[in-house]
């Protein structure tokens, strides 16, 4: 079990960890949900193992092609020939006889990688892994593409090395996010995600700044091309919604509203110099209760009938001319209205770009 990290240490762990929707914490790309047609099988913990241990073989021998890339191409180099012959004449003798035998060599890494492919496929076939059978190639495009001898597609390798230590992340056996390396990479990958589309947001900001702004009929635009084609539209919304608003507000609040009401009526009733005069006459007090029940159930009656009248096509008409008239006077009516309209636009945007240039991964990392 962790323990929990005090808030000081928030910062020193979002050094240490990328945040949880990376792609280290995201659901294996070939394990997809179940489709109806054809659920996927479910894989024996067995199994799960062997692939496990095969991965781990796989991931080992595909480091080694590389070591033996990388071997080739540098020993073809006359200083690193040179340095093999002043640390030993045998390592030399060895680098020749590698770089003599490199492609044998290769062609074994090879139709072990093909091998890998073939069974990966089949396997994928059995426990119905994707959607169609004919998937597993086209999502393992770098196993595939790395299998071909040639010399830049057997770079393509590195990226099946990826893959795997993806696959072991998510499988939990290791943890990528803690090391150094990962991280390094992670930090410029976001501060390098951040600015670029920062950059991009700006430049698609002053574009409609300079571009439809300028222009000074994108507020006339959006105001006959959006907004007045589709005035009934919000009129009969806008009557829908108060109809719906104050009906259920009131089934829901009856009690509530009738409790104010009486209280309301009661204090009046009660601090009215005329009525309080009317309590020291004979049974005036009771006179003067009986008026304020009185008032009271006539006014939670007012509201009661005002409130099922507003279910009926006159009230339905009010606030239909109501919003009609606001829509009107909300429309800009001359010239300099719509300038008025677009500076503020303007302004709006210029607060939005100053918002986005700001470097939030300086706060992350710094």
């Amino acid at each position: 079990m962790h323990q929990e990290d005090s808030p000081s240490d928030d910062r020193a762990r979002r050094d240490r960890y990328p945040p949880a929707n990376s792609w280290a914490d995201q659901p294996r790309s070939d394990a997809p949900e179940k489709d109806k047609h054809s659920p996927r099988r479910e894989v024996p913990r067995w199994r799960e193992k062997c692939y496990l241990v095969w991965d781990l073989i796989i991931m080992v021998l595909v480091s080694a092609s590389l070591l033996l890339i990388l071997f080739d191409t540098l020993y073809l180099t006359g200083p690193f020939r040179t340095m093999l012959s002043a640390i030993s004449p045998s390592l030399e003798q060895g680098g020749a006889w590698l770089n003599a035998n490199f492609e044998t060599i290769d062609l074994w890494f090879v139709a072990i990688f093909v091998l890998d492919v073939l069974v990966g496929w089949a396997f994928a076939i059995w426990d119905k892994r994707y959607h169609r059978w004919f998937f597993y190639p086209f999502v393992h495009w770098y196993d595939v593409l790395g299998c071909i001898p040639v010399g830049g597609l057997r770079l393509l390798r590195v990226l099946r090395v990826i893959g795997l230590l993806i696959r072991l992340q998510r499988t939990r056996l290791i943890d990528i996010r803690t090391w150094g390396i990962y991280r390094f990479f992670y930090k410029y990958y976001e501060i390098t995600l951040e600015e670029l589309s920062d950059r991009i947001i700006v430049r698609m900001l002053t574009d409609v700044q300079e571009g439809f702004l300028s222009r000074g009929n994108l507020s006339r635009r959006v105001t006959d091309e959006v907004l007045l084609p589709r005035k009934q539209q919000l009129i009969d919304d806008v009557s829908h919604r108060v109809q719906r608003v104050l009906g259920e507000s009131y089934a829901h609040h009856r009690e509530d509203i009738n409790t104010w009401v009486s209280g309301l009526i009661h204090r009046a009733v009660t601090e009215n110099p005329t009525i309080r005069s009317l309590q020291r006459l004979p049974m005036g007090a009771q006179v003067v209760e009986a008026m304020d029940e009185a008032m009271a159930d006539v006014t939670s009656r007012l509201i009661r009938e005002a409130v099922i009248g507003i279910r009926s096509p006159d009230f339905r008409s009010l606030i239909e001319e109501l919003a009609n008239r606001t829509i009107d006077r909300s429309v800009p009516a001359s010239a300099s209205d719509y300038k008025a309209l677009e500076q503020v636009l303007v302004e709006v945007l210029d607060v939005l770009k100053s918002e986005v240039k700001v470097q939030r991964w300086k706060e992350r990392y710094y």
